[in-house]
């Protein structure tokens, strides 16, 4: 307990929520709006972030979780919707996100480095492909309107996208400074030596791909309810999970709450610079390439110097 209120991390990580809790107060519904998404990336770059951060897996196709995700509870809502409630409609997407999850880890955890993260991208062309495929049920390149929302009230959507985001981090924060993630950690840096140490290495990889899909999922699908509509180049297109790692990364990674920051600038830096067209998107991609080639952890990193929480 003591070494966790001496860390700057967590310390970090307090001020980021007081922060949070003190913008409604002051900011507009168009702010409030564009901070809605950014926790909802924020969830998927924390999540990502476990998975390799800790575990040393390079999951390049995050966007497949989260697609499962969010098309899940969108068809189900707009098949049956105002028979089923939306939340039934959101666990159902985080539950095809794990179930989807595991079925993607068991045979790709058998690989190793890039060949791990050549087969979770497959897997996002695969999904891209159904969802065009299945148009019928998926709504194909136009999109699948979703019938309900959760709110159309600005402060409610986000509140609801800042508690999620809250609590995943807290408890994300939690497992990784766990047993689990010491082991996740220990296998992530030497899988060998981590198993000769009597470690199941493959069962905790295993179970941090559920949790990270469990999380993927459910931020997926409530940001469906916000959005109102699941499009592959919203939630599924590989420019998308590009921009989860650029965030991850961007933040600092193996440390839960970088990954949140790195992905309220990246969504933040990107509205700011929407007036410049198509040289936006160059200033910001530049912008992360310079802090990941200079500070290679981070903007934690550059805050914590070098000592670790």
């Amino acid at each position: 307990m003591r070494a966790a209120l001496n860390s700057r991390l967590l310390w970090i990580g307090i001020a980021t929520l007081v922060v949070g809790l003190v913008l409604p107060i002051y900011a507009s519904g168009y702010v409030l709006g564009l901070l809605t998404v950014a926790f909802y990336t924020a969830v998927f770059a924390m999540s990502w972030d476990l998975l390799f951060g800790f575990a040393g897996e390079v999951n390049f196709g995050p966007t497949f979780l989260i697609g499962l995700g969010a098309y899940a509870a969108g068809i189900l809502d707009a098949r049956l919707s105002p028979h089923i409630s939306i939340w039934v409609c959101v666990l159902a997407g985080a539950a095809a996100a794990v179930i989807g999850g595991v079925l993607l880890a068991l045979p790709a955890l058998r690989v190793r480095g890039p060949y791990f993260g050549l087969t979770t991208l497959v897997a996002v062309l695969m999904l891209q492909n159904f969802i065009v495929v299945f148009a019928g049920w998926t709504g194909g390149e136009i999109g699948l309107t979703v019938p309900d929302v959760i709110s159309i009230d600005a402060h409610v959507n986000y509140w609801i996208a800042f508690g999620f985001m809250a609590v995943s981090g807290v408890i994300l924060f939690g497992l990784s400074r766990s047993p689990i993630g010491l082991i996740l950690q220990a296998s992530g840096q030497d899988a060998v030596q981590a198993g000769a140490l009597g470690f199941n290495v493959a069962k905790h990889k295993l179970a941090a791909f559920v949790v990270s899909a469990f999380f993927s999922g459910l931020a997926g699908a409530l940001m469906v309810f916000y959005m109102g509509t699941a499009s592959v180049g919203t939630f599924v297109d590989v420019a998308v999970g590009v921009q989860v790692i650029i965030a991850a990364v961007l933040g600092g990674r193996r440390t839960v709450v970088g990954p949140a920051i790195g992905a309220i600038f990246l969504i933040g830096m990107g509205e700011l610079l929407r007036p410049l067209g198509e040289l936006a998107t160059l200033i910001v991609s530049v912008m992360a390439l310079a802090v990941i080639m200079f500070f290679p952890d981070g903007f934690l990193g550059m805050l914590l110097g070098k000592a670790r929480p």
